[in-house]
Protein backbone atom coordinates (compact mmCIF):
# COMPACT_ATOMS: atom_id res chain seq x y z
CA UNK A 1 0.00 0.00 0.00
CA UNK A 2 2.88 2.37 0.71
CA UNK A 3 4.25 1.77 -2.77
CA UNK A 4 0.87 2.27 -4.43
CA UNK A 5 0.22 5.45 -2.47
CA UNK A 6 3.65 6.78 -3.40
CA UNK A 7 3.02 6.11 -7.10
CA UNK A 8 -0.41 7.74 -6.97
CA UNK A 9 0.81 10.79 -5.06
CA UNK A 10 3.90 11.21 -7.21
CA UNK A 11 1.92 11.02 -10.45
CA UNK A 12 -0.64 13.47 -9.07
CA UNK A 13 2.11 15.98 -8.27
CA UNK A 14 3.66 15.42 -11.69
CA UNK A 15 0.37 16.44 -13.35
CA UNK A 16 -0.04 19.38 -10.98
CA UNK A 17 3.41 20.52 -12.12
CA UNK A 18 2.67 19.98 -15.82
CA UNK A 19 -0.83 21.44 -15.99
CA UNK A 20 -0.42 24.09 -13.31
CA UNK A 21 2.73 25.56 -14.84
CA UNK A 22 1.05 25.50 -18.25
CA UNK A 23 -1.89 27.49 -16.92
CA UNK A 24 0.34 29.96 -15.07
CA UNK A 25 2.76 30.29 -17.97
CA UNK A 26 0.01 30.95 -20.51
CA UNK A 27 -1.60 33.52 -18.19
CA UNK A 28 1.62 35.46 -17.60
CA UNK A 29 3.35 35.15 -20.98
CA UNK A 30 1.09 37.66 -22.73
CA UNK A 31 0.53 35.38 -25.70
CA UNK A 32 4.21 34.45 -26.09
CA UNK A 33 3.98 30.68 -26.50
CA UNK A 34 7.76 30.22 -26.25
CA UNK A 35 7.84 31.79 -22.79
CA UNK A 36 4.86 29.71 -21.68
CA UNK A 37 6.53 26.53 -22.92
CA UNK A 38 9.78 27.46 -21.19
CA UNK A 39 7.97 27.92 -17.89
CA UNK A 40 6.13 24.64 -18.45
CA UNK A 41 9.35 22.75 -19.17
CA UNK A 42 11.30 24.13 -16.21
CA UNK A 43 8.49 23.49 -13.72
CA UNK A 44 8.03 19.94 -15.00
CA UNK A 45 11.74 19.20 -14.68
CA UNK A 46 11.76 20.61 -11.15
CA UNK A 47 8.80 18.57 -9.92
CA UNK A 48 10.24 15.42 -11.51
CA UNK A 49 13.50 15.84 -9.63
CA UNK A 50 11.66 16.38 -6.35
CA UNK A 51 9.26 13.44 -6.58
CA UNK A 52 11.92 11.01 -7.81
CA UNK A 53 14.25 11.94 -4.93
CA UNK A 54 11.55 11.82 -2.25
CA UNK A 55 9.48 8.84 -3.41
CA UNK A 56 12.10 6.79 -5.22
CA UNK A 57 13.17 4.94 -2.05
CA UNK A 58 9.52 3.97 -1.44
CA UNK A 59 8.20 2.79 -4.81
CA UNK A 60 11.03 3.15 -7.30
CA UNK A 61 9.52 6.40 -8.63
CA UNK A 62 7.98 5.13 -11.86
CA UNK A 63 5.05 7.58 -12.14
CA UNK A 64 4.68 6.31 -15.69
CA UNK A 65 3.02 3.13 -17.06
CA UNK A 66 5.68 2.94 -19.78
CA UNK A 67 8.43 2.80 -17.16
CA UNK A 68 6.49 0.23 -15.14
CA UNK A 69 5.98 -1.91 -18.25
CA UNK A 70 9.70 -1.71 -19.01
CA UNK A 71 10.61 -2.87 -15.50
CA UNK A 72 8.10 -5.72 -15.77
CA UNK A 73 9.55 -6.86 -19.10
CA UNK A 74 12.97 -6.94 -17.43
CA UNK A 75 11.54 -9.16 -14.69
CA UNK A 76 12.29 -6.60 -11.98
CA UNK A 77 8.69 -6.31 -10.71
CA UNK A 78 5.81 -8.78 -10.60
CA UNK A 79 2.83 -8.61 -12.93
CA UNK A 80 0.50 -7.91 -10.01
CA UNK A 81 2.59 -4.99 -8.80
CA UNK A 82 2.87 -3.65 -12.35
CA UNK A 83 -0.90 -3.70 -12.78
CA UNK A 84 -1.35 -1.97 -9.44
CA UNK A 85 1.19 0.70 -10.33
CA UNK A 86 -0.46 1.43 -13.68
CA UNK A 87 -3.91 1.70 -12.09
CA UNK A 88 -2.82 4.17 -9.42
CA UNK A 89 -0.65 6.16 -11.84
CA UNK A 90 -3.63 6.80 -14.10
CA UNK A 91 -5.89 7.55 -11.14
CA UNK A 92 -3.32 9.83 -9.52
CA UNK A 93 -2.76 11.70 -12.76
CA UNK A 94 -6.46 12.41 -13.20
CA UNK A 95 -6.80 13.53 -9.58
CA UNK A 96 -3.79 15.80 -10.05
CA UNK A 97 -5.45 17.47 -13.06
CA UNK A 98 -8.70 17.96 -11.15
CA UNK A 99 -6.83 19.41 -8.17
CA UNK A 100 -5.04 21.86 -10.49
CA UNK A 101 -8.30 23.03 -12.02
CA UNK A 102 -9.71 23.70 -8.56
CA UNK A 103 -6.53 25.53 -7.54
CA UNK A 104 -6.83 27.90 -10.52
CA UNK A 105 -10.60 28.30 -10.10
CA UNK A 106 -11.41 26.47 -13.33
CA UNK A 107 -14.19 23.93 -13.97
CA UNK A 108 -12.92 20.65 -12.53
CA UNK A 109 -14.33 18.46 -15.31
CA UNK A 110 -13.03 19.34 -18.77
CA UNK A 111 -12.14 17.76 -22.08
CA UNK A 112 -9.19 19.17 -24.02
CA UNK A 113 -9.69 20.67 -27.46
CA UNK A 114 -6.02 21.08 -28.45
CA UNK A 115 -5.28 18.93 -31.49
CA UNK A 116 -2.04 16.96 -31.32
CA UNK A 117 -2.01 14.44 -34.15
CA UNK A 118 -0.13 13.42 -37.27
CA UNK A 119 2.76 11.14 -38.17
CA UNK A 120 5.41 13.61 -37.02
CA UNK A 121 3.95 13.86 -33.52
CA UNK A 122 3.43 10.10 -33.28
CA UNK A 123 7.05 9.48 -34.27
CA UNK A 124 8.08 12.17 -31.80
CA UNK A 125 6.35 10.30 -28.97
CA UNK A 126 8.09 7.09 -29.99
CA UNK A 127 11.48 8.80 -29.80
CA UNK A 128 10.65 10.75 -26.64
CA UNK A 129 9.59 7.65 -24.73
CA UNK A 130 12.52 5.60 -26.01
CA UNK A 131 14.87 8.39 -24.94
CA UNK A 132 13.37 8.52 -21.45
CA UNK A 133 13.80 4.78 -20.96
CA UNK A 134 17.33 4.93 -22.36
CA UNK A 135 18.19 7.65 -19.83
CA UNK A 136 16.62 5.76 -16.90
CA UNK A 137 18.21 2.37 -17.53
CA UNK A 138 21.48 3.83 -18.71
CA UNK A 139 21.60 5.91 -15.56
CA UNK A 140 20.78 2.93 -13.34
CA UNK A 141 23.62 1.02 -15.00
CA UNK A 142 26.28 3.69 -14.68
CA UNK A 143 25.20 6.37 -12.15
CA UNK A 144 22.17 5.34 -10.07
CA UNK A 145 22.53 8.37 -7.82
CA UNK A 146 22.22 10.68 -10.83
CA UNK A 147 18.96 9.25 -12.21
CA UNK A 148 16.70 11.99 -10.71
CA UNK A 149 18.86 14.68 -12.30
CA UNK A 150 19.14 12.81 -15.61
CA UNK A 151 15.38 12.31 -15.92
CA UNK A 152 14.60 15.90 -14.93
CA UNK A 153 17.12 17.29 -17.44
CA UNK A 154 15.98 14.96 -20.20
CA UNK A 155 12.30 15.89 -19.90
CA UNK A 156 13.09 19.60 -19.59
CA UNK A 157 15.11 19.43 -22.79
CA UNK A 158 12.69 17.10 -24.58
CA UNK A 159 9.89 19.65 -24.18
CA UNK A 160 11.92 21.67 -26.68
CA UNK A 161 13.62 19.17 -28.97
CA UNK A 162 10.61 16.92 -29.66
CA UNK A 163 7.71 17.95 -31.88
CA UNK A 164 5.17 16.61 -29.38
CA UNK A 165 6.77 18.30 -26.34
CA UNK A 166 7.53 14.83 -24.98
CA UNK A 167 4.53 13.46 -23.16
CA UNK A 168 6.38 10.09 -22.97
CA UNK A 169 3.92 8.80 -20.37
CA UNK A 170 0.52 7.13 -20.91
CA UNK A 171 -0.84 8.29 -17.54
CA UNK A 172 0.16 11.87 -18.28
CA UNK A 173 -1.35 11.61 -21.76
CA UNK A 174 -4.70 10.39 -20.43
CA UNK A 175 -4.81 13.03 -17.70
CA UNK A 176 -3.91 15.86 -20.08
CA UNK A 177 -6.84 14.83 -22.25
CA UNK A 178 -9.03 15.96 -19.34
CA UNK A 179 -7.65 19.51 -19.21
CA UNK A 180 -8.62 22.14 -21.78
CA UNK A 181 -5.59 24.26 -20.91
CA UNK A 182 -2.12 24.93 -22.32
CA UNK A 183 -1.05 21.33 -21.64
CA UNK A 184 -4.17 19.66 -23.00
CA UNK A 185 -4.53 17.09 -25.77
CA UNK A 186 -7.75 16.26 -27.58
CA UNK A 187 -8.96 12.91 -26.11
CA UNK A 188 -9.47 11.61 -29.64
CA UNK A 189 -5.71 11.91 -30.18
CA UNK A 190 -4.72 10.18 -26.95
CA UNK A 191 -4.82 6.54 -28.21
CA UNK A 192 -2.15 7.00 -30.89
CA UNK A 193 0.16 8.77 -28.44
CA UNK A 194 -0.20 5.85 -26.02
CA UNK A 195 0.32 3.29 -28.80
CA UNK A 196 3.60 4.96 -29.77
CA UNK A 197 4.70 5.14 -26.13
CA UNK A 198 4.06 1.41 -25.66
CA UNK A 199 5.84 0.60 -28.92
CA UNK A 200 8.84 2.53 -27.62
CA UNK A 201 8.93 0.29 -24.55
CA UNK A 202 9.33 -2.77 -26.77
CA UNK A 203 12.13 -1.14 -28.75
CA UNK A 204 13.88 0.08 -25.62
CA UNK A 205 13.65 -3.36 -24.01
CA UNK A 206 15.85 -4.73 -26.79
CA UNK A 207 18.24 -1.81 -27.27
CA UNK A 208 18.84 -1.14 -23.58
CA UNK A 209 19.59 -4.82 -22.95
CA UNK A 210 22.08 -4.90 -25.84
CA UNK A 211 23.89 -1.76 -24.70
CA UNK A 212 23.84 -1.93 -20.92
CA UNK A 213 23.81 -5.66 -20.06
CA UNK A 214 27.24 -7.15 -19.41
CA UNK A 215 28.11 -10.85 -19.68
Amino acid sequence: MRKLLAEALGTAFLLIGVVGSGIMGAALAGGNVAIALLANAIATGCILYVIICTLGPVSGAHFNPAVTLAFWLRGEITRLRALGYVAVQITGGILGVWATHLMFDLPMLQLATTDRTGASLWFSELLATFGLLFVIFGGLRSRPDAVPTLVALYITGAYWFTASTSFANPAVTIARGLSDTFAGINPAHVPMFILMQIAAVGIAAVVVRLIFTTD
